[in-house]
C-alpha cells in the first residue's frame, strides 16, 4: 500500500478508521526527511495491513503543533486510537519493523483499560 497524505481534514478519521497507522511528520526542505523518504514507502509495500500517512509539516502546521512536532522527520504509530511510538529522527528499515512488530504484540484490551483508570484517577484527583 503507498503512503498517504495525512491533513487536518482526514487525520482523525485514518487513525480512528484503522487498526494501526504509523506517520511520517517530514518537511520538502529536510535533508533527513528525504533520506528516510524511501525507507518508509518500502515499508509500507511490506505491510498492507498498516496505514502509512505523512504529514508536510509546513503544510499542515496545525497538525505539527497539536503534535507537539518539534524535530523531523519525527514518527508516530498509532495502534486502536493510542499513540504508542513517537520519536524524532528516521529509523532504518529494520526499526520500523521492530516498531511495527512491537505494536502487534500488545494487549491493547489491557493497554486501554490502564488508560481508563488512569482517566479516573485524574477526575478524581481534580474532585478533591
Amino acid at each position: 500500500m503507498a503512503t498517504i497524505e495525512l491533513t487536518k481534514d482526514n487525520f482523525e478519521d485514518m487513525v480512528s478508521k484503522n487498526d494501526i497507522v504509523i506517520v511520517d511528520f517530514w518537511a520538502s526542505w529536510c535533508g533527513p526527511c528525504k533520506t528516510f523518504a524511501p525507507a518508509f514507502e518500502a515499508a509500507s509495500e511490506k505491510y498492507p495491513d498498516v496505514v502509512f500517512g505523512k504529514v508536510n509539516t509546513e503544510e499542515q502546521q496545525e497538525l505539527a503543533g497539536y503534535f507537539q512536532i518539534r524535530s523531523i522527520p519525527n514518527i508516530m504509530l498509532f495502534r486502536e486510537k493510542v499513540i504508542l511510538f513517537s520519536q524524532p529522527g528516521a529509523l532504518p528499515a529494520a526499526g520500523i519493523d521492530s516498531v511495527i512488530e512491537q505494536a502487534r504484540g500488545l494487549d491493547m484490551a489491557k493497554i486501554h483499560q490502564d488508560i481508563a483508570e488512569e482517566e479516573a484517577q485524574r477526575s478524581d484527583d481534580v474532585k478533591t
